[in-house]
């Protein structure tokens, strides 16, 4: 296979630069029994996102490895020089993962050696507790080693700024601008392994000031010991570390951990695609809650952001999706908290509208923002800054959820314990958690959800006609889709609504995104997005009723009008 002369000078740079012997041998590795996977590894330099890396582990600038984890790292400290901020500090987490350890004290010696000083976990912890303990000591920034619920060949690496939400404008095209001028090793200050000048070691203390925090609030005060039995995996990660914990203390003692998931294991032995949302991954756990007898299963994906939820109903397992999840906790939350006419809930784009029709009924406002938690974070800065309205919740659809503000970033922690006192109460009340999802359908409308994803070819090829296909529909508004008139079309790239009915246009008071969102005349979404980090447009419609006659029968209507709309989003596309 030849090799490109602007690869090739990459590949020799680290063959003969100041490389270690290993990475040496694993080019030429590479070289001889594997060309195309060197090319891959050198072809482009690694893409750093608005929130950071994730990328396959390996050699080369378009791996993660500890050279690309130090290039970051100096470009992230040269911005923080940049800024003359007095005494600036940086927090840095990391996961379960292979590597994540290391990468985390490679960051840490960049970081030092730059005379920025650093807090470094001695142990993995969850995003949550990266994003509380950038708060908690007051720094300028964190950095967590996570690549979340990808599978074991990934790592990332996700930077927060010092509200503890992730890098927002100017923030994060600062840090791109100034990580993209770092060429070479050369270019990097590191202090050497046994030098831990400017280093501070951090471990329990952030666990006890979150718990201290979490249980001072009155939604989440501590209860005496209670009946519901309720089963936890991790997954492998690092919820291990902190939510047993936390539910053994807010009164949860009867917990069950899933034996085959307890264990920290960055090969996921027993979760191959760490995320709660994969049906398979959940096997043991269901196993288990069925074989206990069990309330509920709590699952948390590695880095503990993402719960996913199922209950044990007459022996047979129930499993929630995230829209469901958060109109529980929605309504959980306006029923036992104190609102007032300031008070607020986000969510994004793509999750369910019942949030909206569960705040319209408590007479609070739901704002809609882009996906990515970092924007529901940014909402929570902006109303703590001109005191114009109150956060009380965030949510988005792919299991992530957010009730107090002293943490910026989706908490499965927190999480896992509201969600056991919600089915604790429901039990007390001889019912559960689906009887709790049933009430509020009746009371605001039954909305059933499904995600459809569209692979195109994993190539620049592939990207382009993934890319052609949503600016053709772009470019040809759809006027009908499966026999019903479209109402509204919202083009997020354009920062433009059009009322189709009204024949009018308006401003969408957005980002600017390339996201289109199609509202027909029986109330259906259909929402295309094309993905930002591979080759498939992610299709999410949303359907509703509020006519509800028979409950089980009516989700049946909808979910098989669900289905139907698969194969009519397989036609526009194509």
């Amino acid at each position: 296979m030849e090799i490109s002369s602007s690869v090739k000078k990459k590949i020799e740079e680290w063959e003969h630069g100041p490389y270690d012997q290993k990475t040496k041998e694993e080019i030429s590795f590479l070289l001889k029994n594997n060309p195309h996977e060197l090319i891959d590894s050198f072809c482009e330099t690694l893409n750093f996102g608005t929130g950071g890396i994730r990328a396959k582990m390996g050699v080369g600038i378009n791996r993660l490895n500890q050279y690309t984890i130090s290039f970051a790292t100096q470009g992230l400290a040269n911005y923080i020089t940049s800024l003359n901020i007095k005494n600036p500090k940086v927090l840095i987490g990391f996961d379960n993962r292979h590597n994540s350890k290391f990468f985390a004290s490679v960051a840490a010696r960049v970081l030092a050696k730059n005379n920025i000083k650093v807090f470094l976990f001695e142990n993995l912890r969850p995003t949550p507790l990266i994003s509380f303990g950038c708060r908690y000591k007051n720094c300028t920034a964190a950095i967590n080693i996570t690549a979340s619920h990808n599978t074991k060949e990934y790592n990332g690496y996700k930077v927060f700024w010092s509200d503890g939400g992730q890098v927002l404008p100017p923030h994060d095209e600062e840090i791109i601008q100034h990580y993209s001028k770092i060429e070479s090793i050369n270019d990097v200050k590191i202090s050497k392994e046994d030098d831990f000048t400017n280093i501070e070691i951090i471990d329990s203390e952030i666990d006890i000031a979150y718990l201290e925090k979490l249980f001072s609030m009155e939604l989440y005060k501590k209860e005496k010991s209670n009946g519901l039995k309720i089963i936890y995996s991790p997954l492998h990660g690092s919820g291990i570390t902190i939510i047993p914990k936390c539910l053994n203390e807010g009164g949860f003692k009867n917990v069950i951990i899933v034996k085959e998931q307890e264990t920290i294991d960055p090969d996921f032995t027993n979760a191959k695609k760490p995320n709660p949302e994969e049906k398979e991954t959940l096997k043991f756990g269901i196993a288990s809650l069925l074989k206990n007898n069990g309330d509920i299963f709590i699952a948390t994906d590695p880095d503990a952001d993402r719960v996913g939820v199922v209950i044990n109903i007459n022996n047979s397992p129930y499993i929630f999706t995230g829209n469901e999840m958060a109109a529980i906790m929605l309504d959980y939350i306006c029923r036992n908290e104190t609102l007032s006419k300031n008070s607020a809930c986000v969510k994004s784009i793509v999750t369910t509208k019942l949030l909206n029709e569960i705040a319209k009924s408590y007479d609070i406002r739901c704002f809609e923002v882009l996906t990515g938690f970092k924007y529901i974070a940014e909402k929570i800065s902006i109303w703590e800054s001109d005191k114009s309205l109150k956060f009380i919740f965030g949510s988005e659809e792919s299991l992530g959820y957010l009730y107090e503000t002293f943490v910026r970033d989706k908490d499965a922690v927190a999480s896992s314990l509201l969600i056991a006192k919600i089915a604790s109460e429901a039990k007390k009340n001889k019912k559960n958690l689906l009887n709790v999802l049933y009430e509020i359908y009746k009371k605001n409308g039954l909305f059933r959800e499904a995600l459809y994803s569209f692979q195109f070819e994993a190539s620049e090829a592939g990207l382009e006609k993934m890319n052609d296909k949503v600016e053709k529909i772009r470019s040809h508004p759809l006027k009908i889709i499966a026999n019903f008139e479209v109402v509204k079309i919202e083009d997020f790239l354009k920062g433009k609504i059009y009322n189709i009915l009204e024949n009018t246009k308006s401003i969408l008071d957005l980002p600017f995104s390339n996201v289109l969102r199609y509202t027909l005349s029986d109330k259906t979404t259909i929402t295309i997005r094309p993905s930002g980090t591979e080759p498939k447009i992610k299709v999410y419609i949303s359907v509703e009723t509020h006519d509800i006659k028979n409950i089980e029968e009516d989700i049946k209507k909808l979910d098989e009008k669900l289905k139907s709309f698969y194969g009519i989003i397989l036609d526009i596309l194509n």
